[in-house]
């Protein structure tokens, strides 16, 4: 009998000890554990397909999970809104990489940086604009039981023209959206964006100017 006493107590402290992790799996459980707008990542070594589709354009990416915290992979896109701008439309293509970091967790929200390298390319009037798009974003996702995840994000997608006539914009967007999940492995989403372009005073202008830009895109995710 003595010496089942140590045998119960391990078998007691593990069987508390898988309790507490399978508590904290739940507590920290958001939608269905994973997301590709808001701020939680993939899952580490999980693949996620996600295409997009609205104003300004058409979009197919690719993330992995890095690690638990971190998501990497690749986007290419076709717009036919030059960079959200609503006054001017143009085709144009970009080819990004896409990166995704969890800063920080709770049960109740999820915050994560974005960075979205890339060149890109607009074409009108028979020439090619080439630039680099810089654009970085700063994001929220809260939990909404466990089929819907909300996110509100600011979100600052520089970019920068070379050539005679270009230079930086600097927009500033803000706005939200939502993932609903259909099952663990899929999911629709729907992301708007809205706010000024800042094109600075070149030195032949005298001013700055300010042009609307918007974002608004319906998707789909899936994980594999």
């Amino acid at each position: 009998m003595k010496r089942l006493v140590p045998g119960l107590f391990l078998c007691s402290l593990l069987a508390s000890t898988a309790a507490l992790a399978q508590e904290e799996e739940v507590s920290y459980g958001r939608g269905q554990g994973w997301s590709v707008l808001a701020g939680d990542t993939v899952g580490a070594s999980r693949n996620t397909l996600v295409a997009q589709l609205g104003w300004p354009g058409v979009s197919v990416g690719l993330l992995h999970g890095g690690t638990p915290r971190f998501d990497i992979g690749g986007k290419f896109t076709f717009n036919w809104g030059q960079e959200g701008l609503v006054e001017i439309v143009e085709p144009g293509i970009k080819l990004q990489a896409w990166m995704r970091l969890m800063l920080a967790r709770t049960s109740q929200v999820s915050l994560a940086l974005t960075f979205q390298p890339g060149p890109l390319f607009y074409f009108h009037d028979g020439s090619t604009e080439v630039g680099m798009a810089l654009p970085v974003a700063l994001v929220a996702g809260i939990p909404v039981g466990s089929a819907i995840m909300l996110n509100l994000g600011l979100d600052v997608p520089f970019h920068v023209y070379f050539g005679t006539g270009g230079g930086p914009v600097f927009p500033l967007l803000v706005g939200g959206g939502l993932e609903y999940f259909l099952d663990r492995g899929l999911q629709v989403n729907f992301n708007v964006r809205m706010g000024p372009s800042i094109i600075p005073d070149s030195g032949r202008r005298g001013r700055n100017d300010a042009y609307f830009t918007l974002e608004s895109l319906l998707g789909v995710a899936w994980r594999f």
